[in-house]
């Protein structure tokens, strides 16, 4: 066996485990070595376990990083953000905090059609430069892969240049981003009171530039009463999927429509918020392998309760948590709060938790196979908590405890 990097004198190690989403009532199972080391060669995984049977490697002697006795974890996949975007909607959050329901802000023409407004107003290097600044924080706060959707240009050129700006980013820092494409966000200005006539849109004239462009990994959908209804938003999902793209649902959040249904018809990799859903639609959802995320800072902010998640677990699903970080419902990307929601008001176990924002967080995109778990053959994104357990993850509520980030075998950020 050869090494690059072994990380000793790691006094707790907490993973999931496995190569897909963890379902149900398995998600309150990982596995806790204490006294442990993690061996890298280069980018992957060699060994995880107890430091008094690390084996011995061939070659020249790896470099060591003492961990001091800290808690090692996986590195966090946060699997639905909208973080590429121009302006700031601050003013429409006081209105929601004097409490003016978020649908009445977007009939009045605000909400998202505030961002898109912003967004075609910005150049690529704006959101460039906008975007970085997020993924830093992002990285500071343990998160070594992200999910990106476009959704704030509604029309082929910006929404081409939102998923350009994260393939940029992708090259320029060490944050991996996964790109999805969400023209089917909002109904713009120029389509309103015709959804049926905006999908067609989207789907002769979007999807196609999209697929050329060769960016995108997966389409995305507001299916919501108002917005894209069932019809339209299964259109809009086949014509994707026949175009080679993964598909994803924003399903469920503002009123029972049945879009978790339809995630499960449809076998869509991800149905996100189900705030409102059905329980039979999540007992199909849990039948056909769709991953259930839940985004509790957005349900926070919306001053909503939060999605049943200890009820989807009871009905077989894998529940991921996500930050839905935007610039609107969910100005926030803390890692810290969504855990500490999710054990105090979601039902939620510690290690249930840790699995929803790791390995399941992963399979949401497609990407359990590769990370998301510290075991061998896996990507080496790992994160040293200034912490003893990684309990402290939500103990310590709120507060970001990621002291060191190891990105891919490399140590990416280290906390002063």
């Amino acid at each position: 066996m050869k090494a690059t990097l072994v990380i000793r004198n790691i006094g707790e190690l907490a993973t999931p485990l496995g190569s897909q989403a963890v379902r149900g009532a398995a998600m309150d199972s990982i596995r806790v070595v204490k006294g442990a080391a993690v061996a890298i060669n280069v980018d992957r995984i060699v060994w995880a376990g107890p430091e008094s049977e690390l084996p011995l490697f061939e070659g020249p002697a790896p470099e060591a990083l003492d961990a001091k006795g800290r808690a090692l974890v996986p590195g966090f996949v946060d699997s639905h953000t909208h973080f590429v975007f121009g302006g700031y909607r601050d003013e429409e959050f006081l209105w929601r905090a004097g409490g003016m329901p978020y649908m009445e802000i977007h009939e009045r023409g605000g909400g998202i059609a505030t961002s898109v407004r912003a967004t075609r107003a910005s150049s690529l290097e704006e959101l460039i430069s906008a975007g970085a600044i997020r993924l830093e924080r992002m990285l500071e706060l343990g998160v070594t892969t992200v999910e990106g959707k476009s959704g704030y240009g509604l029309d082929k050129d910006t929404e081409l240049r939102q998923l350009e700006a994260m393939a940029r980013l992708d090259a320029l820092q060490p944050v991996d981003i996964v790109p999805t494409f969400m023209g089917m966000h909002s109904i713009p200005a120029e389509y309103k009171g015709r959804p049926q006539a905006y999908t067609d849109y989207v789907i002769e004239e979007l999807l196609p530039a999209v697929k050329a462009q060769g960016i995108a990994r997966y389409c995305d959908v507001f299916c919501e009463k108002g917005v894209f209804e069932l019809d339209d938003s299964r259109r809009y999902l086949l014509a994707a999927r026949q175009a080679g793209f993964g598909i994803k649902l924003h399903a469920d959040e503002i009123v029972r429509l049945g879009g978790a249904g339809l995630a499960a018809e449809l076998k869509a990799v991800s149905a996100d918020h189900l705030l409102k859903a059905d329980p039979a639609d999540l007992a199909a959802m849990a039948q056909a392998g769709v991953v259930a995320t839940c985004l509790p800072l957005t349900a926070f902010v919306l001053r909503e309760p939060y999605a049943d998640a200890k009820a989807m677990m009871g009905a077989g699903c894998a529940v991921a948590l996500a930050s839905d970080l935007n610039p609107g419902s969910c100005y926030s990307q803390s890692i810290a709060l969504i855990a500490g929601i999710a054990v105090l008001y979601m039902g939620m176990s510690m290690e249930a938790t840790l699995t929803a924002l790791t390995l399941n967080g992963a399979a949401a995109l497609g990407l359990a196979h590769d990370r998301g778990s510290v075991e061998a053959g896996k990507l080496a994104d790992l994160l040293l908590l200034d912490a003893p357990s990684y309990r402290h993850v939500a103990y310590h509520t709120g507060m970001n405890i990621v002291g060191t980030v190891i990105k891919s075998g490399i140590v990416a950020s280290v906390r002063a």
